[in-house]
């Protein structure tokens, strides 16, 4: 065998929900060790996973025993009940200490999973935001100050190692059968809210099409900030009658209120500035990307609607 066919993919955050359809997706293709602090029940027997903390000194261990070509982080933990030193401590001091191996080691290739949440929801927001717009979600949401932080983290990574391939992805909102993140579990409230007198346009992208934009990421040469959209943009009140949903219209002075108290007393699932989605536009502009890989999303927006509720997503 050649030194090509020992080449390893390292994954962080292999263990999540997006991670496992990474990995169902790459594994054809490439040899992956994943890293992650929880296990990976049920994984490809092919994948060699190391359980453990991206910040301790022994995830180097990984790039000392492998040749690893190229590096996918996604080793980010959102959770609302989480500490805000917890989340700051894993999510920033996690991705300096993978980027610091990269560097170290000489690895040619590396892809940092953002989002497009980075640029926040907001009234003043123009339709289609590009990859230069500023990114503005901390100023009304502290929970993003982390994701801000670790893409602003691979921003200055790729400007500091031009000889290293960076690409910084921001996907629409992630929506799918096993994603448990904010948009997913508003959609699937029986009763969910909506702000009366408000409407936004939304972008998605179904779980497979965020994995498979990661996959193509790796391409040689590629490099860069992307915003990876799905198939369009819909109403919000469009999606909620593909679901079936009832919404409940709350006047929107006093849904920031009654929202912050069911949230600290555990009646409710999300704090009051993720009203902000269900209010105001961000949407983002992914031309660049559809041009650079020539991307074409796999899932219609039905068929991601609907990916949502699994059992109902279409074939």
């Amino acid at each position: 065998m050649g030194t090509e066919s020992k080449q390893v993919v390292v994954v962080t955050g292999i263990s999540g929900n997006l991670g496992r359809t990474l990995t169902k997706l790459l594994h054809r293709t490439e040899r992956i060790v994943g890293l992650d602090r929880r296990p990976f029940p049920g994984a490809p027997k092919d994948v060699e996973l190391f359980q453990l903390d991206l910040r301790k000194k022994k995830a180097e261990d990984v790039f000392r025993i492998h040749e690893v070509k190229a590096v996918i982080h996604m080793g980010i933990m959102h959770d609302p009940r989480m500490s805000s030193e917890e989340h700051h401590s894993f999510n920033v001091v996690g991705t300096t200490r993978v980027l610091d191996t990269v560097a170290k080691y000489g690895v040619k290739k590396v892809v940092v999973l953002s989002s497009a949440n980075v640029y926040g929801p907001s009234p003043d927001n123009s339709n289609f935001l590009s990859e230069d717009a500023p990114l503005m979600a901390a100023s009304r949401f502290s929970g993003v100050r982390d994701l801000i932080e670790v893409d602003m983290l691979a921003h200055g990574f790729f400007w500091r190692h031009p000889d290293i391939e960076t690409v910084i992805l921001r996907p629409v909102h992630i929506v799918g059968p096993t994603i448990r993140n904010a948009p997913s579990n508003y959609l699937r409230l029986r009763y969910p809210w909506v702000l009366a007198g408000f409407d936004p346009m939304l972008q998605l992208i179904h779980q497979e099409d965020a994995a498979r934009a990661m996959v193509e990421a790796l391409k040689p040469g590629l490099k860069g900030v992307y915003n990876v959209v799905g198939p369009g943009e819909v109403p919000l009140s469009a999606v909620l009658r593909e679901l079936g949903r009832t919404p409940i219209p709350v006047p929107h002075p006093i849904a920031r209120p009654l929202l912050g108290t069911l949230f600290r007393y555990r009646l409710a699932n999300f704090p009051p500035p993720e009203l902000d989605h269900i209010q105001f536009l961000c949407m983002v502009d992914g031309s660049r990307w559809t041009q650079d890989v020539g991307w074409v999303p796999q899932h219609s927006m039905k068929d991601s609607i609907r990916s949502v509720d699994g059992e109902r997503a279409v074939a």
